[in-house]
Protein backbone atom coordinates (compact mmCIF):
# COMPACT_ATOMS: atom_id res chain seq x y z
CA UNK A 1 0.00 0.00 0.00
CA UNK A 2 1.32 3.29 -0.97
CA UNK A 3 1.75 5.70 2.16
CA UNK A 4 3.53 8.72 3.14
CA UNK A 5 3.75 9.46 6.48
CA UNK A 6 4.81 12.85 7.70
CA UNK A 7 5.97 13.77 11.50
CA UNK A 8 7.64 16.39 12.92
CA UNK A 9 5.19 19.43 13.55
CA UNK A 10 4.97 21.32 16.78
CA UNK A 11 4.71 24.67 18.42
CA UNK A 12 7.46 26.73 18.15
CA UNK A 13 8.70 30.37 18.98
CA UNK A 14 9.32 32.78 16.66
CA UNK A 15 12.74 32.15 15.59
CA UNK A 16 13.37 28.54 16.40
CA UNK A 17 13.42 25.32 13.98
CA UNK A 18 11.58 22.13 13.29
CA UNK A 19 12.29 19.57 10.87
CA UNK A 20 9.67 17.64 9.26
CA UNK A 21 10.23 14.22 8.19
CA UNK A 22 7.96 12.14 5.18
CA UNK A 23 8.54 8.58 5.54
CA UNK A 24 7.58 6.47 2.11
CA UNK A 25 5.90 3.06 2.32
CA UNK A 26 5.26 1.10 -0.30
CA UNK A 27 7.29 2.60 -2.90
CA UNK A 28 10.70 4.07 -3.73
CA UNK A 29 10.94 7.43 -2.84
CA UNK A 30 14.00 8.03 -5.21
CA UNK A 31 11.89 7.46 -8.13
CA UNK A 32 9.75 9.98 -7.38
CA UNK A 33 9.75 14.37 -7.59
CA UNK A 34 8.83 15.63 -4.26
CA UNK A 35 6.56 18.37 -2.90
CA UNK A 36 6.76 20.07 0.36
CA UNK A 37 2.94 22.13 0.40
CA UNK A 38 1.34 24.07 3.21
CA UNK A 39 -2.28 25.42 3.77
CA UNK A 40 -2.91 28.40 6.90
CA UNK A 41 -6.32 28.77 8.09
CA UNK A 42 -8.10 30.38 5.06
CA UNK A 43 -5.69 30.37 2.48
CA UNK A 44 -5.61 28.40 -0.63
CA UNK A 45 -2.27 25.36 -0.31
CA UNK A 46 0.95 26.74 -1.67
CA UNK A 47 4.24 24.90 -2.60
CA UNK A 48 6.91 25.95 -0.43
CA UNK A 49 9.42 23.26 -1.64
CA UNK A 50 9.90 21.15 -5.13
CA UNK A 51 12.39 18.85 -5.99
CA UNK A 52 12.70 16.51 -9.20
CA UNK A 53 14.39 13.10 -8.65
CA UNK A 54 17.51 14.86 -8.42
CA UNK A 55 17.97 17.08 -5.42
CA UNK A 56 19.90 19.73 -6.95
CA UNK A 57 17.48 20.78 -8.85
CA UNK A 58 15.37 22.03 -6.13
CA UNK A 59 12.81 25.00 -5.57
CA UNK A 60 11.78 27.15 -2.93
CA UNK A 61 9.43 29.56 -2.64
CA UNK A 62 10.51 33.23 -1.95
CA UNK A 63 8.84 33.27 1.27
CA UNK A 64 11.18 30.42 2.75
CA UNK A 65 14.56 30.50 0.55
CA UNK A 66 17.19 30.90 2.96
CA UNK A 67 15.81 29.45 5.38
CA UNK A 68 14.17 26.32 4.73
CA UNK A 69 15.84 23.36 3.18
CA UNK A 70 14.71 20.16 1.07
CA UNK A 71 17.11 16.88 2.13
CA UNK A 72 16.39 13.48 0.85
CA UNK A 73 17.70 10.06 2.65
CA UNK A 74 17.55 7.37 0.48
CA UNK A 75 18.41 4.88 3.07
CA UNK A 76 15.63 5.75 5.23
CA UNK A 77 13.30 6.37 1.82
CA UNK A 78 12.71 9.56 3.47
CA UNK A 79 12.65 13.21 2.66
CA UNK A 80 12.99 16.61 4.96
CA UNK A 81 12.21 19.82 5.87
CA UNK A 82 14.37 21.70 7.90
CA UNK A 83 12.98 24.57 9.02
CA UNK A 84 14.98 27.43 10.43
CA UNK A 85 14.53 31.09 11.69
CA UNK A 86 10.56 30.34 11.78
CA UNK A 87 7.97 33.30 11.60
CA UNK A 88 4.29 33.34 12.61
CA UNK A 89 3.32 33.50 8.98
CA UNK A 90 4.84 29.88 8.55
CA UNK A 91 1.83 28.51 10.56
CA UNK A 92 0.05 26.05 8.30
CA UNK A 93 -0.45 22.41 8.19
CA UNK A 94 2.67 21.25 5.93
CA UNK A 95 2.09 18.03 3.39
CA UNK A 96 4.44 16.48 1.46
CA UNK A 97 3.28 15.05 -1.86
CA UNK A 98 5.55 12.65 -4.07
CA UNK A 99 4.82 12.97 -8.45
CA UNK A 100 6.67 12.26 -11.68
CA UNK A 101 7.06 16.14 -11.53
CA UNK A 102 9.14 18.49 -9.38
CA UNK A 103 6.71 21.62 -9.96
CA UNK A 104 4.88 23.91 -8.58
CA UNK A 105 1.53 22.94 -9.38
CA UNK A 106 -0.16 20.62 -6.57
CA UNK A 107 -2.32 19.08 -9.48
CA UNK A 108 0.81 17.51 -10.46
CA UNK A 109 1.08 14.87 -7.24
CA UNK A 110 -0.55 11.68 -7.20
CA UNK A 111 0.01 10.76 -3.36
CA UNK A 112 -0.12 12.87 -0.09
CA UNK A 113 0.85 12.68 3.31
CA UNK A 114 -1.47 13.09 5.76
CA UNK A 115 -0.28 16.77 7.15
CA UNK A 116 1.65 18.20 10.00
CA UNK A 117 0.58 21.10 12.05
CA UNK A 118 3.53 23.59 12.64
CA UNK A 119 2.09 26.70 15.03
CA UNK A 120 5.16 29.18 14.86
CA UNK A 121 3.95 31.59 18.22
CA UNK A 122 5.31 33.18 21.35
Amino acid sequence: QVQLVESGGGLVQPGGSLRLSCVAWGFTLRDYAVGWFRQAPGKEREAVSCSSKFISNTYYADSVKGRFTMTRDNAKNAVYLQMNSLEPEDTAVYYCAVGPYGIVADTAYDYWGQGTQVTVSS
